[in-house]
C-alpha cells in the first residue's frame, strides 16, 4: 500500500473486456482494478484507492485532478459507472408526515419516488445544510445545499428534521 503524499506513477488501461488494467511502476499488471473515493461526498476529488480484485489497494491517489488526463478519464468513467447517488432538486410531495412516507422529488437525473423509513434516514453532513438521505431500497439521495431548495421542498424537509 503507498501511503505517501506523493502519486504513484502507473498506467491504466481498459482490458478487451472493460476492465481496468493497472501497470505499476514496477512493471506488475493488476486487472480488475477497482476506483474507490476515500471520501465520496465530503471531498469527492481528494483521496482515491486503486483497488484490485482481492480487495487490497494497489495505489493510493492523493488528488484526481493531479493524474493524466487519460487515466483520470477512465477513473471517472469507472465511478460514474458505479456511483449514482441522484441530486434532489425538488420535493414535490409527501404522502405522510410521519414515517414511512412516500416522497415524490425531481432529481437532477429526473423525477423520482422514494420511501423514507424514518428520520434517521436523513443524515447532516459537513454543516447544517449539506444532506444524506437513505431511501428503503437502499439508494441514497443527496442535498448539496437544503437552503437552496424552493420554499415548498424545505417547508416539506423541515417537517423530518
Amino acid at each position: 500500500m503507498n501511503t505517501t503524499t506523493e502519486p504513484m506513477t502507473f498506467d491504466l488501461r481498459r482490458n478487451p473486456h472493460g476492465r481496468l488494467v493497472l501497470r505499476l511502476a514496477d512493471g506488475t499488471e493488476h486487472e480488475a482494478v477497482t476506483p474507490v473515493r476515500a471520501f465520496p461526498i465530503a471531498a469527492p476529488q481528494e483521496g482515491l484507492s486503486l483497488v484490485g480484485a482481492d480487495g487490497h489497494e494497489l495505489a493510493w491517489v492523493p488528488r484526481l485532478a493531479d493524474l493524466a488526463a487519460a487515466a483520470r478519464t477512465l477513473i471517472e468513467e469507472e465511478l460514474a459507472a458505479r456511483e449514482f447517488v441522484p441530486t434532489i432538486t425538488r420535493i414535490r410531495s409527501v404522502s405522510s408526515f410521519s414515517t414511512p412516507s412516500t416522497w415524490e422529488v425531481d432529481t437532477d437525473r429526473g423525477a423520482a419516488q422514494l420511501v423514507l423509513k424514518g428520520e434517521e434516514d436523513i443524515r447532516r453532513l459537513s454543516g447544517r445544510t449539506k444532506l444524506l438521505i437513505a431511501a428503503s431500497d437502499g439508494l441514497h439521495f443527496h442535498v448539496p445545499d437544503s437552503q437552496a431548495l424552493d420554499r415548498a421542498s424545505r417547508r416539506l424537509l423541515e417537517r423530518f428534521l
